[in-house]
């Protein structure tokens, strides 16, 4: 077996909409093609024992065992790879259930291998690890099974968002509040554009930085306390050996030596009674800081108390790591047995954490002169970390409900002392259940970034939703963070329609990001130059913190290469659906490329629009398998899909009487007449009158945009180089006309060749190319279309040859020419500057050059040379004929 090609879908795709994350695996099973698991002796018995857990996988019969029967009875090898890579996921506790194994279209033995992830590498060591596994079984060799699941355990560990920033957008979620991830870490976007929020763990970006200065100096925390009569233990700033001597001569044992700059317990060392321990507690305090703080040792139970938006949440008591000896077992053996508990896990996997013996254990063991081997008296509780910390093994006890109103207020004042909006606060006291400033309890730390693990996973006691008002505080009133977002898909037309949309809604006053296939663009400044129509794209805008609207063009490459970029949309607009990109990315077939493009529609909100093409019947069809609204656009008004539509109160926009016309029920909005568009050329651009039909109706929808907004849209937006590149581009010379389009398939070339046909010209020439991983039928048929509208036709090479020889693609195009007219003047000529120069010294005066091109800017730069060229030639001849 061999892995073709391995892709990450992070967005709604073609295999699934609300199943986005998804791992997309190209398979060759070569040789095992012929050989189904029953054909494979003991296959079923060597997975069983390997994997008994694969029980659960029902498959399609829907029952416990399920998976095993089809094995039993004969499965293809991708099927069961299929199933290993989600119960692999599943055993290092990341459970998932989603697959779908299909034929790739390629040749036998060729799959597409299609399971849910959580973590992205994790899926993807996943689906290396199940054929590494499968094959293994079918050789009938061993295979280290939990070596994959630790690896696959730590991967989620080191990749997933910690518990605390996981918990924020999983609420965010729950909200329907978009998020994306900025990083590897816990950086993290929740909301679109202009409403936008960030949060890094737990710090927000609501939360004053001053704050956070603050809190994470302990000196000066102190000292803001102290001033405000807030209890604190006593302690000074010691730097070396002498001021710890004369520090504990002021304080005296116990004492507690810890950074002035940590944080998580790092270098902290509590309860020392002794000078030795105090040396040695300095000296690991000074590997996080210079600076250390010693202060008397407060008696008595760890509390933190958690204020978010300064109002009291809740409240934990924390034990650190520790074991209970029983007066027969080593404390290691104590450890093991603790670490056997089903609630302790590897890192965040499980509420509990298992204890590690690190150094921090081996100090705390040495100075109670124990060692690992130590067998404790029965009922002695032995501690093995300095900190309760539940990263490192220490348990939490929910107590909110025993705080002492004095603490509750005394928290909330101490936050906006600090000016913390998501503050955790370390208390040390006998309890909470009396005010500390009569228990002799006293404040220890103030934290930035408080972990939430404590409270939303507690060891003992009612799990709170902590996450919830920190959410509540960043989106109050219910906002969503969201702002409107008009997708845009379709196999032509797409980034005209995205272009005039976008126009539109900045005429109305907006502050408008949209991605085209020539570029990003915030408030019409190009950001990004190229074919930006991906999921990578689409998120560029949507993480633009100026962006009030986002207009996106989606296209069938980023789809299928990483899905879209977004779950959700307010408008999607569907142009049309032709055959092009065929036999590329496993769509063989204008059904199954209707099926990509459908991805789009159906992201569409529950109260948003589908704008749907009524004269194209692939794409009507779409409304049938949509949730959302339907609107539907058409080039003429009697369609009877129009006529139904309107009839049972649809919208519907249409080229009616010369007029642009937004149809609601049984009213008509006349927008205004399509020959004052310029864009249409007075109205001999067909093609363009569809792309302006759902553009009106797409933004017709939205309340804050007017008819008059629409209307002087519309007017102001020019045919140009700059504002339609590679769309319809006239460029005037003295002795002919170039016209340059981006028209790269069949459908796009019949359209631009229509609105040609009506133009008025002597000669009409055709540079004309093919793109080489398009099937031959449609590269032969552009060599059709191409001979029935021009008198002479110039073959060039395309930019990207795309996996065939110039030769091949030249010979489709002439066969293509050649069944409608053999006798019409062709010539080939592989450079686009040597073409478009021949074109030129061909034409005749008054000739249309029509350039379908592939790079735009290199095209019209070129012509523009060839401008500037004719230009010098006409003054030279001028200035010789001065006497």
């Amino acid at each position: 077996m061999k892995i073709l090609e391995l892709k990450t879908l992070r967005g709604p795709n073609y295999w699934s909409v609300r199943r986005s994350l998804l791992i997309q695996m190209k398979l060759d099973l070569e040789e095992l093609e012929s050989r189904p698991t029953n054909k494979i002796p003991g296959f079923r018995t060597r997975l069983e024992a390997l994997m008994p857990t694969l029980v659960e996988h029902r498959c399609s019969e829907g029952v416990r065992g399920g998976f095993f029967n089809r094995v039993e009875e004969g499965t293809w090898m991708g099927h069961v790879i299929e199933h290993m890579a989600l119960e692999l996921q599943t055993l290092a506790g990341m459970d998932t259930g989603f697959g779908r194994t299909r034929d790739a279209g390629e040749g036998p033995g060729v799959y597409y291998v299609v399971f849910s992830y959580i973590e992205e590498e994790a899926g993807r060591y996943a689906a290396k690890a199940a054929v590494r596994i499968a094959q293994a079984l079918v050789d009938g060799t061993a295979y280290d099974l939990e070596t994959d699941i630790q690896e696959l355990r730590e991967i989620r560990e080191e990749t997933r968002l910690g518990p605390s920033t996981g918990s924020i957008v999983e609420e965010a979620a729950k909200r329907d509040i978009p998020y994306i991830r900025l990083n590897k870490h816990s950086l993290v976007q929740l909301g679109y554009g202009i409403h936008q929020k960030r949060i890094q763990a737990t710090v927000a970006s609501t939360t004053s930085n001053i704050a956070v200065e603050i809190a994470g100096d302990k000196e000066e925390t102190k000292s803001l306390l102290e001033s405000a009569e807030v209890p604190v233990p006593k302690g000074v700033i010691i730097r070396s050996e002498e001021d710890l001597h004369d520090a504990i001569d002021r304080i005296g044992f116990p004492l507690v030596l810890k950074p002035i700059d940590g944080n998580h317990g790092k270098g902290a060392t509590t309860d020392i009674n002794n000078w030795e321990s105090a040396v040695k507690a300095f000296a690991g305090a000074q590997k996080y800081s210079r600076s250390v703080i010693c202060e008397k040792f407060i008696t008595g139970f760890d509390f933190r108390v958690l204020v978010i938006n300064y109002k009291f949440v809740c409240a934990a008591l924390r034990t650190p790591a520790s074991v209970v000896g029983n007066g027969r077992s080593t404390i290691q053996e104590l450890i093991d047995e603790v670490n056997r508990d089903p609630r302790r896990g590897y890192g965040h996997e499980k509420v509990l954490t298992q204890i590690k013996v690190d150094g921090f254990t081996d100090k705390m063991l040495t100075d109670k002169g124990y060692a690992l081997d130590t067998v404790p008296p029965v009922d002695e509780l032995v501690l093995l970390k300095p900190t309760a910390n539940l990263s490192t093994g220490g348990t939490a006890t929910d107590v909110t409900e025993e705080v002492h109103p004095a603490n509750i207020f005394l928290a909330e004042r101490i936050a906006r002392i600090i000016g913390l909006d998501i503050c955790g606060i370390d208390i040390m006291a006998p309890d909470l259940r009396s005010p500390i400033t009569e228990n002799g309890g006293a404040v220890l730390e103030v934290n930035a970034a408080p972990g939430f693990r404590m409270h939303i996973e507690p060891t003992v006691g009612l799990p709170r939703n902590v996450a919830e008002p920190v959410v509540d505080m960043l989106f109050p009133k219910g906002s969503d963070g969201r702002i409107p977002i008009i997708a845009i898909t379709g196999t032509n037309g797409k980034t005209t329609t995205t272009r005039i949309t976008a126009h539109i809604v900045r005429t109305a006053g907006k502050k408008v990001g949209y991605s085209t296939s020539d570029g990003i663009y915030i408030q019409n400044q190009l950001m990004v130059s190229g074919d930006t129509t991906g999921p990578v794209s689409a998120q560029f805008v949507l993480k633009d913190p100026s962006v009030e609207f986002a207009i996106l063009e989606c296209a069938r490459g980023g789809i299928l290469r990483g899905g879209l970029g977004f779950r959700h949309c307010n408008v999607a607009i569907v142009t049309n659906v032709a055959a092009d990109h065929l036999g590329l990315g496993g769509i063989n077939s204008v059904e199954q490329m209707a099926r990509v493009k459908q991805v789009v529609p159906e992201t569409v909100c529950d109260n948003g629009y589908a704008i749907l093409n009524a004269d194209d019947d692939r794409v009507y069809r779409m409304k049938d398998d949509l949730d959302c609204k339907i609107a539907l656009f058409s080039m003429d008004e009697t369609n009877p899909r129009i006529l139904r539509h309107c009839a049972d109160g649809g919208k519907a926009a249409v080229c009616e009487n010369g007029y642009i016309t937004v149809v609601k029920g049984n009213w008509k909005v006349r927008v205004m007449p399509v020959k004052d568009i310029p864009i249409t050329y007075g109205g001999k651009a067909k093609h363009n009158i569809a792309n302006v039909l759902p553009a009106v109706l797409a933004t017709y929808l939205f309340k804050e945009i007017s008819i008059e907004d629409i209307r002087q849209a519309l007017q102001t937006f020019i045919p140009s180089s700059s504002q339609t590149p590679g769309r319809l581009n006239f460029f005037q010379l003295k002795k002919c006309t170039y016209l340059v389009d981006f028209a790269h398939n069949p459908h796009g070339l019949q359209l631009l060749c229509d609105f040609i046909e009506q133009l008025d010209y002597p000669q009409k020439i055709g540079v004309i190319t093919g793109t080489g991983d398009r099937r031959d039928e449609d590269i032969r048929e552009l060599g059709t279309i191409a001979a029935r509208y021009f008198d002479e036709i110039i073959i060039r090479r395309d930019k990207n040859l795309r996996g065939r020889s110039e030769e091949e693609i030249f010979g489709l195009i002439r066969e293509g020419i050649d069944s409608v007219n053999s006798s019409i003047p062709v010539h080939v000529i592989p450079s686009e500057d040597a073409a478009l120069t021949e074109a030129y010294e061909k034409s005749q005066d008054g000739a249309l050059i029509t350039v379908m091109c592939d790079s735009v800017t290199g095209t019209i730069d070129k012509i523009k040379a060839i401008k500037e060229r004719e230009e010098g030639q006409k003054k030279t001849t001028t200035v010789s004929l001065i006497p």
